[in-house]
């Protein structure tokens, strides 16, 4: 078999539900020329069965590991055995649509200096209803985004869906990995650290989708709001220090990806039904001005996001 162009990393734990339709979105892709590494963290269901009946389908390795508890960990191990120039991520419960491979593969051949490619993706339920899109605020491809750009913007809100990016292998080895003290906001501060290497291309129709359902580990994490909180305040100050802006450039960013946080650590309290300070959030909102009113409701994609997670819940309340 010839040397694969893209290597997938699928992360598994107790995926049955979804698991299959993840596969099969892989498979209707057609291409034969990418290798899939799956990675087990201890499954007590039936995922490593459903992983085995794909063997004979796909381009597909199974690693069985046992319980870490850590998709991070197990993510960067699987990262340093990949073969292929370009990597992706591919959870247990996201799903690629039709042709995304073709079209993201003829990006990258055009574009072989750049280091991450993105496209825009789909929210979806349960199941695989779509619940609206998921953009990137980015200039659209033929534009290339620049390293200031993606990362003022990105900085304050993560607004790019893990099925989404594919990165060049050498650039996430360069950059250290993920970050496996980070549990939740470890693709957020990977995003942020290959977006300073250089120029990032952005295409604005979806070519995946990212499901949302009450068993996802980015619902039921985002409970500890203490932690959650604190994991999205390192990654900004991190990157904060490193950024190459002005400090006014700095310190403006700084107040609206502050309000960010505390709004993200808000909504996580309301999907749990735990107290939420309003009159305290709506404060900090009001002192960033029309400037950072606007800047915020551009870069944090906060409509697209709630909206989405309303539509799951008035739903599942029917």
């Amino acid at each position: 078999m010839d040397r694969p162009w893209l290597s997938v990393l699928i992360p598994t734990y107790n995926g049955k539900d979804y698991l299959r339709f993840t596969l099969d979105s892989i498979l209707r892709q057609g291409d034969r020329h990418i290798e899939c590494i799956a990675i087990d963290d201890g499954s007590t269901d039936e995922t490593l069965e459903i992983l085995n009946v794909y063997l004979d389908r796909l381009p597909l390795k199974v690693i069985q590991g046992v319980r870490k508890g850590n998709w991070v960990a197990t993510t960067n191990h699987i990262l340093s055995i990949a073969t292929a120039d370009y990597v992706c991520f591919l959870h247990q419960d996201d799903i690629w649509l039709d042709d995304r491979l073709r079209i993201m593969k003829s990006l990258i051949d055009k574009h072989p200096q750049v280091n991450l490619f993105l496209h825009a993706s789909q929210f979806i339920d349960r199941d695989g209803k779509c619940l609206g899109l998921w953009k990137s605020p980015l200039p659209k491809y033929p534009l290339a985004t620049p390293p200031h750009t993606l990362v003022k913007r990105l900085l304050i809100q993560n607004f790019i869906a893990i099925p989404a990016p594919i990165f060049r292998r050498e650039a996430a080895l360069q950059v250290g990995g993920l970050d496996e003290k980070l549990w939740y906001t470890a693709d957020w501060d990977f995003w942020l650290k290959l977006a300073a290497l250089g120029s990032t291309i952005y295409y604005p129709h979806p070519l995946s989708a990212f499901r949302i359902h009450a068993d996802s580990q980015t619902i039921v994490r985002s409970s500890y709001l203490h932690d959650f909180q604190q994991q999205h305040a390192i990654v900004l100050n991190r990157h904060l220090k490193l950024w190459q802006a002005s400090q006014k450039s700095r310190h403006n960013t700084k107040r609206i990806a502050i309000f960010s946080i505390r709004m993200n650590t808000a909504l996580a309290g309301i999907i749990h039904g735990q107290k939420v300070n309003l009159l305290k959030l709506l404060v900090s909102f009001l002192v960033l001005g029309t400037a950072g009113w606007y800047r915020y409701w551009q870069y944090s994609r906060i409509w697209e996001r709630v909206t989405a997670r309303l539509k799951v819940r008035l739903s599942t309340s029917a």
